[in-house]
């Protein structure tokens, strides 16, 4: 198995971590919560992609790649979906305590935010005019959300 798959179980750790600490559970950390948990789910196919090139067994690279086709359909979707899950948590975030620059785990929020309508931004222009560079936005863009959501949920 790749390391991704590693680091990306000590992400769900966090997230289920992060939520569970918490007394009352309110909506908008559940809003938060469904995002991440879908962020995630994307950010694993990374995982898979890594999997299929460090491995030298071909059943498993055949496997794994199956598994990934079929999930490609939903791939775009997911992302859109946590997408808004995300916006409608940092709406309810902002309407309930107000915006505040000197709040760090705000303004890391709002980075992840704007680095997840990046994400979904690249991944769907990718689906009409696949180039490269979009490519690389879009991978290199998907590893900062990770750790940026991960250091959000820490903060």
């Amino acid at each position: 198995m790749s390391k991704w798959f590693y680091i990306n179980f000590l992400g769900v750790l966090v997230v289920i971590w992060s939520v569970f600490n918490q007394s009352p559970i309110s909506v908008y950390v559940w809003f938060g919560y469904v995002g991440a948990l879908l962020i995630i789910f994307n950010w694993t196919r990374h995982a898979v992609f890594s999997t299929i090139r460090d491995s030298t067994i071909r059943k498993r690279k055949v496997r794994l790649a199956t598994l990934s086709k079929k999930i490609l359909p939903y791939h775009k979707w997911v992302g859109s979906l946590a997408l808004i899950f995300v916006l409608v948590h940092g709406t309810l975030v902002i309407e309930r305590y107000g915006f505040h620059w000197d709040y760090p785990k705000m303004l890391v929020g709002l980075l992840t935010a704007s680095i997840l309508t990046l994400q979904v931004a690249t991944g769907w222009m990718r689906l009409y005019r696949p180039t490269i560079k979009k490519r690389k936005v879009h991978i290199y863009s998907g590893m900062t959300l990770f750790f940026l959501l991960v250091l959000h949920l820490i903060l």
